[in-house]
């Protein structure tokens, strides 16, 4: 099982961007998806971004919300999965979650990090 960490949140203004890593320890990264998920405050966590795994050639999933300012990627010879965020606006601001899935890139994400925190700034 892997093990993740985020990193790479912060305080932007609206227009700005910040790209976020996941760096997962431990075996088979590769053989997860890998999902980026959020948390505003006093509201639900959501899926805002997701990427298949080896198995399934670069497949991505993004929630409308975020459909082009938004990219996923992922560096498998790093063990890293990034978000790459454009054109914040406030209603970005949440806690922000990567997560780990042998299931499918929209369900069964049962390996999470810590979480880390971006601020959009109006």
């Amino acid at each position: 099982q892997v093990q993740l960490v985020e990193s790479g949140g912060g305080l932007v203004q609206a227009g700005g961007s910040l790209r976020l890593s996941c760096a997962a320890s431990g075996r088979g990264f590769s053989t997860y998806a890998m999902g980026w998920f959020r948390q505003p405050p006093g509201k639900e966590r959501e899926l805002v971004a997701a990427i298949s795994s080896i198995a399934i050639a670069s497949r991505t999933y993004y929630a409308d919300s975020v459909k082009g300012r938004f990219t996923i990627s992922r560096d498998n010879a790093k063990n890293t999965v990034y978000l790459q965020m454009n054109s914040l606006k406030p209603e970005d601001t949440a806690v922000y979650s990567c997560a780990a899935s042998r299931v499918s890139t929209l369900r069964g994400y049962d390996v999470w990090g810590q979480g880390t925190q971006v601020t959009v700034s109006s």
